[in-house]
C-alpha cells in the first residue's frame, strides 16, 4: 500500500481545488458501486464541505440516498483507463469494481470502499438538501476524513514526480489531460 497520511480537514479542499476527475464510491447493505464524476468541487473550509453532481438514474445515487454517505477518490494517470471504464458502464450490470479492474480498501468513517491506486480520498456524509438533490442532482456533503498519498501530496501541495501520479481531467470522448507541473507566481 502507498504511504497514505491524513489531511487536516480544514485543508481537505486542497485535494479537489484543481478540479480533477474523481471516482465516487457508495455502499449500502451488501451493494456497492463506483462512478466517474467530473463535477465535484470544494465548498467550505470548517466544517469542510464538497459539492457533487450525481445523476438520479445511477446506482451510485440510489446507494448514496439510502446510506447518506459516499467517498470521493482522486485517480491518477496510471488508472485513467479504469476511470474511463467506471464512467462508461452501469453498476446495475454486475460488480463494476471487478469489471473495471479497481481494487478497494476500507474507509475509516464511511461504508463506501476507497479505490486503491488513487492519490487522494475524501469520506463524506450527505447534508440533506432535497430540493437541490431532486432539481439539480446536486449533493452537498461534509468531509469526515481526508487522506492523500504522500508521494503525490504533502505539506498541502500536489507534486507529481512521475507522470503516472498526475491527477486527470476529463474532456470528452474518452480523452483526458493530466495535471501539469506546479509553479509559484
Amino acid at each position: 500500500m502507498k504511504n497514505i497520511e491524513s489531511v487536516p480537514l480544514p485543508k481537505s479542499y486542497l485535494l479537489l481545488n484543481h478540479g480533477p476527475t474523481t471516482l465516487i464510491t457508495s455502499a449500502h447493505g451488501d451493494r456497492r458501486n463506483v462512478m466517474a464524476a467530473a463535477w465535484v468541487m470544494p465548498l467550505d473550509f470548517d466544517p469542510p464541505k464538497v459539492l457533487a453532481v450525481i445523476d438520479k438514474n445511477t446506482l451510485t445515487r440510489e446507494l448514496i440516498e439510502a446510506a447518506g454517505e459516499f467517498a470521493i477518490n482522486i485517480p491518477n494517470r496510471a488508472i485513467a483507463a479504469q476511470t474511463l471504464a467506471a464512467g462508461s458502464r452501469s453498476g446495475r450490470d454486475g460488480d463494476k469494481f471487478a469489471a473495471c479492474g479497481l481494487a478497494t480498501f476500507p474507509a475509516r468513517r464511511v461504508a463506501a470502499p476507497l479505490v486503491a491506486g488513487c492519490v487522494g480520498w475524501l469520506e463524506c456524509r450527505v447534508v440533506a438538501e432535497p430540493r437541490n438533490q431532486q432539481t439539480y442532482d446536486l449533493f452537498i456533503a461534509e468531509v469526515l476524513h481526508a487522506a492523500a498519498d504522500t508521494d503525490a501530496f504533502s505539506a498541502g501541495c500536489w507534486h507529481f514526480d512521475a507522470a503516472a501520479q498526475a491527477t486527470i481531467h476529463y474532456q470528452a470522448g474518452g480523452r483526458f489531460f493530466s495535471t501539469g507541473e506546479g509553479f509559484d507566481a
